[in-house]
């Protein structure tokens, strides 16, 4: 079922279809034809029951006016210098397979049925054409029909749905939220299907990027991971530039069990970014609604990835957040569903968790603060080994890593990594060369000229850990 559009488009449709079009006057100029303006009068401005009975008894006539065939050319490759008539057009094509899904069904039969249509994404880089924006929601109502209809994935829409996806990409990076809400419902109406989700996911950079971080600026979470102060500002539509449930919904794609694979990679690159950010919008979320759906995303993303997500979750403190939740009177069957479901299996967890864990989970977080371990020099002399050997020393690289950003807005990370390679120094000074080749010494020697305090500090101590066991060899 299609969504309601939002408000900025319908009135747009509206007064479209308002406009006086001098429909005689096009014929005499050539930019339609008889037989266009004749289907066209048929089935404008009528009744609905009555469009339907004209459509139904010449499909293939309405076909070929809206994209053309052995007939002649389809009314907007006629009428293209005509921005009226292609605007007129483009509405009441809209209406009309809306109307009559008989007509949808038949268009997708069709050889190239998005053909005429396609070119008048680019009509011009203004947001607020309205050309590109009126022929984005005829293809979206048309392409998803495709999608839902077709068992196998068609070569017309693995055309059309990278080029919707790259306007969509423009509307959700706009200022103004109207454009920013049809994007993400059009985002929404078209991610039904697994290759669809494939390919929004291989323009990552354009469409899910913009996505997270309009959410993070919904959840007052910084690019570093960190939260910017205690935001207040909430998640429901009209509030935070325009994020609303059609949001969560479209940045929750992929976690199904049918798409196993994406899911991987997503959580792979942005496991703590994801976990972090929705566990930062859990806590703002005013209403069930919003509760649910992020709750029901936490839960998928951690079934298919518990070994990476779970310490993360624990990390960014979910489990008291969850406890809090519990607390609360909520309705919502599913919502509770999921909040047990999620609170089991956290539970389960943090029974076998260890302080090895909880480090390890912070690092590759990629945002470090003082937890106890950092200066826990007992912690040091019985883990330092693992954190050098664990995973092939992916704890030593993402230090590396997280040392080698300047940290502007966080020095105190910064610091803390410092601390970090000296306790590695201190405790393993035999595999200082490891730590060298990763480039950590001299990293941690540029931070000794470091503006922030806390940075020379620490980064001195650890410097000079690293010279007295080079002397003492």
């Amino acid at each position: 079922m299609s969504l309601e559009p939002p408000t900025y488009l319908s009135s747009l449709q509206n007064n479209i279809r308002a406009r006086p079009i001098p429909w005689e006057g096009a014929v005499r100029a050539g930019n339609i034809t008889d037989d266009h303006l004749k289907k066209i009068k048929a089935v404008d401005k009528v009744r609905k029951e009555q469009r339907i009975q004209t459509i139904n008894a010449d499909l293939a006539g309405y076909v070929g006016l809206l994209a053309g065939g052995a007939q002649g050319k389809s009314v907007l490759d006629s009428a293209s210098r005509r921005t009226d008539i292609v605007q007129y057009i483009l509405v009441l094509a809209s209406d009309l397979i809306q109307d009559v899904p008989s007509l949808a069904d038949a268009l997708v039969s069709h050889p190239e049925p998005y053909k005429p249509f396609l070119p008048f994404l680019h009509h011009s880089t203004n947001a607020e054409d309205p050309i590109p924006l009126l022929t984005s929601t005829f293809l979206i109502a048309l392409v998803s029909h495709s999608l839902t209809t077709t068992s196998k994935p068609a070569s017309r829409d693995e055309e059309a749905l990278p080029q919707l996806y790259t306007y969509l990409s423009t509307l959700t990076k706009n200022h103004d939220s109207g454009l920013q809400d049809i994007g993400v419902q059009g985002f929404s109406e078209l991610l039904r299907k697994q290759r669809s989700r494939e390919i929004f996911w291989a323009q990552r950079t354009e469409t899910l990027d913009p996505l997270i971080e309009t959410l993070q600026a919904a959840a007052g979470v910084k690019e570093n991971g960190s939260t910017a102060g205690n935001s207040t500002r909430g998640i429901e539509p009209g509030l935070a530039g325009g994020v609303g449930l059609q949001l969560l919904r479209t940045t929750r794609v992929g976690p199904s069990s049918s798409d196993a694979r994406w899911l991987k990679i997503l959580t792979l690159r942005r496991n703590y970014e994801i976990t972090q950010l929705y566990t930062q919008l859990l806590r703002l979320s005013p209403k069930e609604k919003t509760t649910r759906l992020l709750l029901g995303t936490l839960y998928n993303l951690f079934s298919q990835n518990r070994n990476t997500l779970l310490p993360v979750a624990v990390f960014v403190r979910l489990p008291p957040l969850l406890t809090n939740l519990a607390g609360r009177h909520l309705t919502d069957p599913d919502l509770l569903e999921d909040l047990n479901a999620v609170s089991s299996m956290l539970d389960e967890y943090t029974k076998t968790q260890t302080t090895f864990d909880e480090y390890a989970a912070e690092v590759q977080s990629g945002h470090l603060r003082w937890s106890p371990p950092h200066r826990n020099p007992t912690f040091w002399k019985d883990n330092a080994r693992r954190i050098l050997d664990e995973s092939n020393g992916a704890i030593p690289k993402k230090l590396a890593e997280i040392l080698s950003k300047s940290w502007d807005n966080d020095k105190q990370v910064l610091a803390i990594a410092c601390n970090d390679v000296g306790h590695l120094v201190k405790e393993l000074p035999e595999r200082r060369t490891q730590l060298e080749r990763l480039g950590l010494k001299t990293r941690v020697m540029e931070l000794m000229a470091d503006q922030d305090e806390s940075v020379r500090w620490e980064s001195l101590r650890a410097v000079g850990d690293w010279l007295r066991y080079t002397f003492d060899a």
